[in-house]
């Protein structure tokens, strides 16, 4: 008798455990669909772009009722043909690729609706040793990926405002940005400028030494930014306004928090990069000072860009502020 009362028991615990399971998994689903789905994407998947990361990771976009969908495409021109082709709603990419579409004559062109980073994020290896200055370049080969690209861009004015001719360096930029890398351990070239997880990867196994930041000896302006078709962001300025809240949380919590915590913030993106090395490549982008405070991109440094764009013969016409930023942080 004790023995069947005792298995009904069971048996009623047994049935509200399951239905619990069931009500939480349904819950989960539900919380789920209600979440917007949103495709963006990255020029390069690097921890230069850490507040990103960890505003994916900590759920604040969840909070704010997002997906992000993300994908990687290498180039900054590829990032932009794919929000223009709409295999993709965002781009996070230097905004020069939006410049260069809206003076396409672009009807439906990009604009930038948010900043992630004010300085290139970029390191020099060399070869053959740690010891580093500036001079070290002249007569030697630097590959830097096109010359059009912010990370071409930002070493030019970091060779400017080092004092150094860009006639005595051998700058190669014939080789694309996803390959430069792969060309560097080739055996082309004396340094290489690459960014991170690669650039201490290189080192790791022996490869060159990281011997500067190239950002630290460029000026700041929007080096990487968020962008849209303009009629997107028209038809969805209350998700993006979203979006940008998501974006500020990342930021908040990348400054508010050490090195350490915010390497195990963003894991679950490098899982093959230990938290230590983790720790070690955000602290040299916290040193080198890359990352916005805000998402909101300010007139005075988005002209800094067209300026730099001008400055290398890479615009003639007349760009404005108003015309290809639509800030969606409030």
């Amino acid at each position: 008798m004790k023995r069947n009362i005792l298995y009904s028991l069971l048996g009623i615990i047994l049935v509200i455990l399951i239905g619990l399971l069931i009500g939480l998994f349904i819950n989960k689903n539900k919380a789920t669909d209600n979440l917007t789905k949103v495709k963006v994407a990255e020029v390069t998947h690097s921890i230069f772009y850490a507040p990103f990361y960890v505003a994916i990771e900590q759920g604040y976009f969840k909070e704010e009722g997002i997906e992000i969908d993300l994908s990687l495409v290498s180039g900054s021109d590829n990032v932009a043909a794919s929000v223009l082709s709409n295999d993709t709603e965002i781009g996070l990419a230097g905004p020069e690729s939006a410049t260069y579409v809206y003076l396409g004559k672009e009807k439906d062109y990009l604009q930038v609706f948010a900043g992630l980073t004010k300085r290139d994020g970029q390191f020099i290896l060399s070869r053959n040793t740690k010891d580093f200055k500036w001079t070290d370049l002249i007569g030697k080969e630097i590959l830097i990926g096109r010359s059009t690209g912010m990370p071409g861009l930002s070493f030019f004015r970091a060779l400017d405002n080092e004092g150094i001719k860009r006639s005595d360096v051998k700058i190669n930029t014939s080789i694309e940005f996803a390959e430069l890398s792969g060309a560097y351990l080739a055996g082309e070239g004396d340094y290489v400028n690459l960014f991170e997880p690669l650039a201490s990867k290189l080192e790791q196994n022996g490869s060159g030494y990281v011997v500067t930041s190239v950002g630290a000896s460029s000026d700041p302006f929007p080096y990487t930014a968020f962008y849209a078709r303009k009629s997107y962001i028209q038809n969805n300025k209350d998700l993006l306004v979203k979006f940008t809240h998501a974006i500020k949380k990342g930021m908040d919590f990348t400054f508010e928090n050490d090195s350490r915590k915010v390497a195990e913030a963003i894991k679950n993106e490098f899982s093959d990069t230990s938290v230590e090395d983790l720790e070690i490549m955000i602290e040299r982008y916290r040193t080198s000072d890359v990352w916005l405070t805000s998402p909101f991109v300010e007139e005075e440094f988005f002209n800094t860009l067209i300026n730099l764009l001008e400055e290398n013969d890479l615009i003639k016409e007349k760009v404005y502020y108003k015309d290809l930023v639509n800030n969606m942080y409030e």
